[in-house]
């Protein structure tokens, strides 16, 4: 069998935004995924191929170095395309070079694709310049331990002291008493030399801490530093107070459910993000569009019949689209037709396809949609409404009220995964706060998950009542019904609390 290809990628160090474009398509290249403690799960979540986690903790491993290498090349033997995935970057204190050894060895072609590394972009996030004018003009970085087959007296590089200079040790954080004593005493640091630690960097679990050399070891004890972390050393660490940005926005920390579907939950993660939560990924509901469709083909093909197309969801305008274009036609097909939609969001995937709305209600919910319309003359009018099979009744039944000719056309329903990963349902019991953005997914949360400790927050009043009836009270609601509105909400809460 022809030999595959392995991919030998950086992950970056934790921060899943912090991985380049080539590994992103490396990976969707790949059969399997190999990866490592350091490597964000949240990489390869998404991912079908095949996943196989090979990570090591300290002295902890689920597999020896000899035994990935065997792994890599197994896999490759095996015809696959392989994504390694490694913390950092695969070349910077990675045993990555060891590992494109062995493909050289075996014949199997293979790609660097380096990453970012944790010298640079942790002390970044924790407010560090690792160099500045005024405190550093060069950088050291030293492992900060021996390899575990070194020989007996064999110890770390210890840099000789400099002023001008930034020291930045990697996985010392174990050996950080030895390291401490051995600058002090060895290489002459003076004691008040400030010094960093900072642990799970760029992540929202990051740990900073500071204090003069000769007490660091004494102050990782007492504020129960772990690895992973990285030791920096140098006056560059007093600009830290100063400079600090990420662990004091206003979700840092905060462990927070989004329930979304897998495809819909990216703009919620990264707005949650970029305040600094920690977000935990579970969707509670897949969309499953109507096998049957020839209602919704029967109807576009007397699409001038209509006076008006309403549409509710970013789910109905996606497959109203693509049922309108499987039939031959395209936008001009509703040239004379006017379109209402929901609110901003619908608004938004409707631009995608070269159509701007006629109307958006001022609150984004069906009432508001039917106060919008009230004054209109619908009066024999005919209203394609293509929704969710769980839809309300309330907009259908509305409009109908108001003269028009209604046909309500189901093209997709909500429905509970088919597989529920148990390690995600292990993390949100320890959650914070769970959002819900319909009442389909705070169904589907709760007929999972009937108890939780963790604060609720509703995109709105629908949604808030859909809560209720689970018994359970929204501590939140958002004022403007939108992912935006729900992500202030949930920023002004903690800023009271």
């Amino acid at each position: 069998m022809k030999n595959g290809f392995v991919y030998l990628i950086g992950a970056g160090p934790g921060d899943p935004e912090l991985i380049t474009l080539k590994a992103i398509r490396s990976m969707e290249e790949a059969d399997c995924i190999i990866y490592d403690y350091l490597a964000n799960p949240a990489f390869v979540e998404k991912y079908s191929c095949e996943k196989i986690y090979v990570g090591k903790s300290g002295s902890e491993q689920t597999l020896t170095q000899e035994g990935i290498n065997r792994l890599l090349i197994a896999k490759a033997k095996e015809g696959k395309i392989v994504a390694r995935l490694k913390g950092g970057d695969p070349f910077i204190f990675g045993r990555g070079g060891e590992e494109a050894e062995e493909l050289v060895e075996e014949g199997i072609p293979f790609a660097i694709v380096p990453g970012i590394s944790s010298f640079y972009s942790a002390p970044a996030y924790a407010g560090i310049p690792i160099t500045h004018r005024d405190h550093a003009n060069a950088l050291e970085v030293v492992t900060g331990h021996r390899r575990a087959d070194a020989a007996s007296g064999e110890d770390v590089n210890f840099p000789e002291y400099n002023d001008d200079r930034t020291f930045a040790f990697l996985m010392g954080v174990k050996n950080l008493p030895h390291i401490s004593k051995s600058l002090i005493e060895k290489k002459s640091f003076p004691q008040d030399t400030p010094v960093a630690l900072i642990s799970w960097g760029t992540c929202p679990e990051q740990q900073v801490v500071t204090g003069p050399i000769k007490d660091i070891a004494e102050i990782a004890v007492r504020e129960n530093v772990r690895p992973p972390a990285i030791t920096l050393v140098g006056s560059v660490v007093s600009l830290r107070e100063k400079l600090r940005w990420f662990d004091n926005q206003p979700l840092f920390g905060k462990k927070i459910v989004v329930t979304r579907t897998w495809n819909q939950a990216s703009t919620l993660t990264r707005k949650l993000s970029a305040m600094g939560a920690a977000v935990i990924e579970f969707p509670t509901i897949e969309i499953k569009s109507t096998e049957d469709r020839s209602s919704l083909e029967d109807a576009l093909g007397r699409i001038n019949e209509y006076s008006w197309l309403f549409l509710t969801s970013q789910n109905a305008t996606n497959i109203f689209f693509e049922t309108l274009f499987g039939l031959g036609c395209d936008a001009r097909a509703l040239g004379n037709v006017k379109v209402a939609v929901i609110g901003p969001a619908t608004g938004k995937e409707l631009k995608k396809y070269g159509i701007h709305q006629d109307l958006t209600p001022k609150e984004y919910v069906a009432e508001s949609l039917l106060d919008a319309v009230k004054d209109l003359d619908l009066s024999g009018k005919k209203v394609l409404l293509p929704c969710a099979e769980e839809a309300r009744p309330t907009l259908a039944e509305g409009l109908q009220k108001l003269g028009a000719q209604v046909d309500r056309i189901h093209t997709y329903k909500t429905v509970t995964p088919e597989h529920i990963d148990q390690a995600i349902l292990e993390k949100i019991q320890n959650a914070d706060m769970v959002t819900f953005t319909s009442s389909s997914t705070a169904r589907n949360f709760f007929a999972l998950q009937p108890k939780t400790a963790a604060v609720c927050a509703s995109i709105g009043p629908v949604t808030s009542k859909t809560i209720r009836a689970c018994s359970h009270e929204p501590a939140i609601e958002a004022s403007e019904y939108t992912i935006a509105g729900l992500v202030q909400a949930i920023v002004d809460h903690y800023k009271k609390a």
